[in-house]
């Protein structure tokens, strides 16, 4: 066929293909008559009765009955009393060329009455790339509000014809480069340019109960705050007088108006214009101020608005201040629950300033809770029998003060920016309570050991090593162990409360088995003086001059290519943690192959730290140093095949967010004789004497360095106080709080055993139930283990779905209970069925699927029999 025949021409052809000796043609408007005699049908013989009379007409098809005819006719068909051609028409075919006849063929269209929706909707079809796309969707029986749905989402180009993808697409067009729900939807104007409008409209009142007359901005407006007023009455089953007219009355469309808010808010694609919006309704309908008298339990289930984690976050947060320290579960439970909400989650913090503010409002919340719960626990203070007893109890539990409040402030560092008072009084309280409370009486108790008990005058604490042993006592006997080649990786100020957190990320990855301990650092604490510690040698001493370098049997310490040369008599190498990691696997494999013993070295916390400029980034740099360190070691295993490497430090830190008061430096009646160096946390000297404003002593106790001139003698405020202010004070080291000299060592071991490999932890449905009889229904779960190091917690997203497609809305649960009680390990949410018809003979299925992977954990088979609706 000829490119330049007519389109039906084919559905013509196929007629007599068919057999038809004669088909009839009627065309009422006389559409195709001027392309009638351009016609290529072969062995046809073509009357036109416009032209030919019909009886005439009729003596030729009965004189040659072995021939093909097509009759064609540019009116209707005639009565059949009236029609010459009866006879020949009852054996012949009819055919239909108008335009809609045609669309109604070509879309596979089976209900004929269709032809004059399909004629109201020509300004849509006549673009044959619109008509290929309707095609995708298009399905035998549709009815003309199915076709009308579908072509709106051909026009805005919806990613799938449903309603829901329609509506996203369409209030994703309110957001411009202003955001304002007076301004027109762009997919709202193109749908009205295609005159679909009232279709529109149809459908939001045969999906959500919104009936509105015309497309106007405003009907958009109140549409959505129909929605979201819904919604969030629907997730705290009560409706809030301030929003009862713009409640969805049918209870089965409102319930669907949540599933819709719920997919709308948890759709990657869609989620930011959700964020926007409900943020514009929420502000017009005053959300804020109705949410004043709720408390956090009511709203624990409620996404809706923004303004509604502000105002949990609030009251947690006067809750706890509150508490005293009184059991914080419950506050618990709810910060896990808004976790696992929309607004807060930290897999939708990445590139969301407001949503990373949220997030780290919950750990700050979280981290304050437990550190009051802890305070509550030691409300009499500190008090230890021995050196032994106190430095157990800072290894096992004290150390959690310094980790929660460093956790504190770092999660404040992420909503200062925001500009919200969320945490200001908090923040206060927390400030007071570690600085104005437990540094005061941590100082008091420990000082007491370092004195009366006589730790100052031996350095020595039963089954710990002491840093200068760090090398006889925990290199060689990895040696010994089996160990071919170790690597040491220290860290400046890496203190032990960031060690534990390290030693927790490592071991949750599989291969390799992390164990802390704390050393007894030297004292002083200080960089030069921990580092030559760290070396081999048989005895460290002071050089004299005016910098007392610290040697190591004779050697310099202080540089990387010095540190080389003491480690080469043991078939070692020192390097740069950034040169090494540079490096790469092949490179860095090459580099080490010479060597048994491979020292790295990693300085962050104490450069960012010890300058006035940037010590308020002290805590910043920590949360990055334990980063930068559990890359490096899973370099150092996974790619140099390491099996045997020891993380530690020169030293530990004292830091405090609030500026320092003159109460706070320790002022000496004179300045000691024999001064060589003079720093805020300590003074080296020779032949200095003693005073009872300090801790006073000889490195060759507290640094094994050789007696008389290798050795100084040196002054260490007591407590936290600080001899002087000069170059920043809050970040600070040398003296000998626990801070700064429980020496973290982190022994991290390879291992392909099963004991060192992690799972994620396993979830089951609680229940023998498995019908849904209401079109709210709560699901009950049970985490199978307690979470620990080795066994990871799981976020699960649980729907309803028919097949593959969702049919409620989708729900995040956390399940990371540490708790050996079963009771404790459940967990339970609600899910929400959309509206719709359900075989209540047909098997459907609860899934879970990881949050982050979205893979699938299981499936349950269930019945839907919706014998009930719930209401608010």
């Amino acid at each position: 066929m000829s490119s330049t025949q007519p389109a039906f021409l084919s559905a013509l052809e196929r007629l007599y293909q068919e057999g038809n000796a004669i088909v009839f043609w009627n065309d009422p408007d006389g559409e195709f008559s001027n392309q009638l005699d351009e016609l290529a049908l072969e062995n046809v013989q073509i009357i036109r009765l416009d032209k030919t009379p019909s009886l005439q007409a009729k003596v030729w098809i009965e004189r040659e009955l072995d021939k093909r005819w097509l009759v064609y006719a540019p009116f209707d068909e005639p009565e059949p009393a009236n029609d010459w051609l009866l006879d020949a028409r009852l054996r012949g075919k009819a055919f239909n060329a108008d335009t809609a006849s045609m669309q109604l063929e070509e879309l596979g269209l089976t209900t004929h009455a269709l032809r004059d929706h399909l004629k109201l909707r020509a300004k849509f079809l006549r673009a044959k790339e619109r008509i290929d796309r309707l095609k995708r969707w298009v399905q035998p029986g549709d009815s003309a509000l199915d076709l009308d749905r579908k072509m709106i989402a051909v026009i805005i180009r919806a990613d799938t014809a449903d309603a829901a993808s329609i509506f996203l697409k369409v209030f994703a067009g309110l957001i411009g480069e202003e955001a304002d729900l007076g301004l027109p939807s762009k997919a709202l104007e193109e749908i009205t340019s295609y005159e679909l409008q009232e279709a529109f409209w149809t459908i939001a009142d045969d999906e959500f109960g919104f009936a509105e007359a015309t497309a106007s901005a405003t009907s958009l407006r109140g549409l959505l705050y129909r929605l979201l007023a819904t919604d969030f009455c629907n997730a705290i089953h009560q409706t809030c007088a301030p929003l009862a007219h713009f409640i969805i009355n049918d209870k089965t469309k409102a319930a669907h108006a949540s599933v819709f808010a719920s997919r709308w808010r948890s759709d990657m694609a869609n989620y930011a214009s959700y964020d926007k919006i409900s943020g514009l309704v929420a502000d017009e309908l005053r959300i804020m101020d109705i949410l004043g008298p709720m408390h956090a339990e009511l709203l624990a289930d409620a996404m809706t608005f923004e303004a509604i984690e502000k105002r949990v976050i609030g009251d947690l947060k006067a809750r706890i201040i509150a508490g005293g320290g009184a059991n914080m579960d419950s506050i618990r439970a709810l910060i896990a629950r808004r976790r696992d909400g929309h607004w807060a989650n930290p897999m939708l913090a990445i590139g969301n300033d407001s949503t990373k503010a949220l997030a780290a409002s919950y750990q700050a919340l979280e981290a304050a809770a437990s550190f009051f719960e802890l305070q509550a626990k030691h409300g009499h203070g500190f008090s230890f029998s021995d050196a032994s007893g106190a430095f157990t109890a800072y290894g096992t539990e004290i150390y959690k003060f310094d980790q929660l409040y460093r956790w504190f402030m770092r999660a404040t560092e992420f909503v200062e920016p925001m500009g919200w008072s969320l945490l200001h009084e908090l923040r206060d309280r927390m400030e007071d309570a570690y600085s104005g409370w437990f540094i005061g009486q941590l100082s008091s108790a420990w000082g007491s050991v370092i004195e009366g008990g006589g730790l100052l005058n031996t350095w020595r604490i039963a089954d710990v090593v002491n840093q200068y042993d760090f090398f006889t006592k925990r290199v060689l006997p990895a040696f010994d162990g089996g160990a071919k080649r170790v690597y040491v990786v220290i860290s400046d100020a890496f203190r032990f409360e960031a060690a534990e957190e390290l030693a927790s990320k490592l071991n949750s990855k599989s291969r390799v088995k992390a164990k802390l301990e704390p050393m007894l650092g030297v004292l002083p604490s200080y960089t030069a003086l921990g580092m030559a510690s760290l070396l081999p040698h048989q005895q460290l001493s002071y050089k004299a001059n005016e910098s007392l370098d610290v040697l190591a049997d004779g050697r310099p310490t202080a540089t990387l290519d010095q540190r080389t040369a003491i480690l080469a008599a043991h078939g070692g190498i020192a390097i740069g943690r950034d040169d090494l990691m540079e490096k790469g696997k092949d490179k860095g494999r090459e580099f080490v192959k010479p060597y048994k013993l491979v020292y790295v070295y990693h300085d962050h916390i104490d450069a960012i730290g010890d300058k006035r400029g940037t010590e308020s980034k002290t805590f910043e740099a920590t949360s990055q140093a334990i980063d930068e360190l559990a890359e490096v070691v899973s370099f150092i295993v996974n790619n140099l095949n390491g099996s045997t490497v020891l993380v530690t430090a020169d030293h530990g830190y004292l830091y405090q967010e609030s500026s320092l008061e003159e109460a706070d430096r320790t002022i000496l009646p004179q300045d000691p004789p024999g001064v060589v160096k003079s720093k805020k946390r300590y003074v080296l000297g020779r032949e200095m004497g003693e005073t009872t404003k300090a801790w006073c002593g000889n490195t060759a106790i507290t640094a094994k360095t050789e007696p008389g001139v290798g050795s100084v003698d040196f002054w260490v405020p007591k407590g936290a106080g600080r001899f002087h202010f000069v170059g920043g004070a809050r970040f600070v080291h040398g003296s000998a709080m626990p801070q700064e000299i429980a020496v973290p060592l982190l022994t991290v071991k390879e291992s392909d055993s099963e004991k060192v490999k992690i799972k994620v932890v396993e979830v089951s449905l609680l229940g023998s139930s498995n019908k849904v009889v209401t079109n709210k229904q709560r699901f009950e779960f049970i985490q199978n283990e307690a979470v620990s190091e080795r066994v990871l917690p799981a976020t699960l997203l649980f729907t309803i779905r028919d097949g593959d497609k969702p049919i409620s809305d989708e729900q995040a649960v956390t399940f990371d209970s540490t708790s050996p009680m079963l009771d404790e390990r459940k967990r339970s949410t609600m899910l929400t069925i959309q509206a719709g018809s359900y075989d209540r003979t047909k098997d459907y299925v609860l899934v879970a699927r990881d949050a982050k992977t979205k893979a699938e954990a299981w499936r349950s088979t269930l019945r839907i029999d919706l014998a009930f609706s719930n209401d608010f």
